[in-house]
């Protein structure tokens, strides 16, 4: 079988490793996982044990997980706190062996061949604790470097093309301590790049970064390591706006069955991911909701406005931005203010709710 091609061309220019020399071909996923199950033994208290000694107990943590993952695609695995997301992370980095199934990795099964699997693949530890913060970002990246086995000659050159990478040319010199927690993610993904791998498994890279860090801090990962640098990247997630921003396509897991699978925009229409608050003057509601109903909204609900005057309408708007803007401009002519028109962010809870119930049908 074919191994994934690592990203040598990012660090130094050279030919990649030997953990990941050949490329995949165009026509196979580089993360194949079939039927995957994984269990964990219930942890007892030492009364219980006494009680029942032969009692063998076990938590069913992965049921029979199917995924495919392209090449260069950003996928997502969205899902709540023990859904399983951090557990099949920890298989694909060979750090937790599966119980049943096929987990492949660029064509190499992580349980027959983990060394060259470990060489295509590497998790991003969202744990700013893992760099030294009295080191520059710059000697952080020489240290792992050499810790990766890169040359001494190449180690500066290397160090500093990644940091531009992540953009942290400008911050090189400066103790890791001074950086922000949106800077630290970007020194760990340089970090992470250095062994120049094919995989990247990023397990809540945004859950310590304030808003506008991590908005940032997607966008970088979106337009830079996936857009420019064409690495493939794992996300788990319990952020639904998150994975949908990001993703090219998103598996949704609970209690470690996958309930839905697809692309960001076919799961947000299966969800009902389309719902706007509008808010217009309170005195003219009643025809603003006979317009809205007119127009096919769907499932509208009126809420208070945190301003006097003015009236929050919430509902179901098909067609996306045009129809936002096709609403908007008929609710003016008809002489109904507007003041504003924002999506309803879809709670990680009501989506699975939609799709439970959606597959339950």
């Amino acid at each position: 079988m074919s191994q994934a091609m690592t990203l040598g061309s990012l660090a130094d220019g050279s030919k990649p490793n030997a953990g990941g020399s050949s490329s995949v071909p165009a026509d196979r996923s580089i993360v194949h996982i079939e039927g995957l199950v994984k269990t964990f033994p219930l942890r007892r208290s030492w009364t219980d044990t006494l009680r029942h000694p032969l009692r063998r107990e076990q938590v069913h943590v992965l049921r029979g997980v199917s995924l495919e993952v392209q090449k260069g695609e950003f996928f997502g695995l969205l899902g709540p706190n023990g859904a399983g997301k951090t557990t099949l992370f920890k298989i694909l980095a060979t750090l937790v062996l599966p119980d049943a199934g096929v987990v492949e990795v660029g064509g190499r099964s992580v349980i027959v061949e983990p060394a060259v699997v470990r060489g295509m693949l590497t998790p991003v530890i969202a744990e700013e604790r893992s760099l030294y913060w009295r080191l520059s970002g710059l000697q952080n990246l020489n240290l792992f470097s050499a810790l990766y086995g890169v040359q001494a000659q190449e180690e500066e050159r290397t160090a500093e093309r990644l940091l531009d990478a992540v953009g942290l040319a400008h911050a090189g010199s400066r103790m890791v301590g001074t950086y922000s927690s949106g800077m630290k993610q970007r020194l760990l993904i340089a970090r992470a790049l250095l062994s120049r791998p094919a995989v990247l498994l990023l397990d809540e890279p945004t859950r310590s970064l304030d808003p506008v860090s991590a908005r940032d801090f997607r966008r970088f990962l979106r337009e830079e390591i996936v857009g420019r640098q064409g690495c493939t990247v794992l996300l788990a997630t319990h952020d639904a706006d998150e994975a949908f921003e990001l993703c090219d396509r998103l598996a949704v897991l609970d209690r470690g069955v996958v309930i839905a699978s697809g692309s960001a925009a076919e799961l947000a229409a299966i969800a009902g991911e389309n719902r706007y608050r509008i808010l217009i003057a309170a005195d003219r509601a009643g025809e603003a909701q006979r317009l809205l109903q007119s127009v096919g909204l769907e499932h509208l609900v009126e809420q208070p406005a945190s301003e006097p005057g003015w009236l929050a309408i919430e509902g179901a708007i098909p067609g996306g931005a045009a129809a936002c803007a096709e609403l908007t401009r008929r609710l003016v002519l008809e002489g109904v203010s507007v003041s504003e028109l924002s999506r309803v962010p879809l709670s990680l809870a009501d989506l699975i709710e939609r799709l439970v119930a959606r597959a339950s049908r």
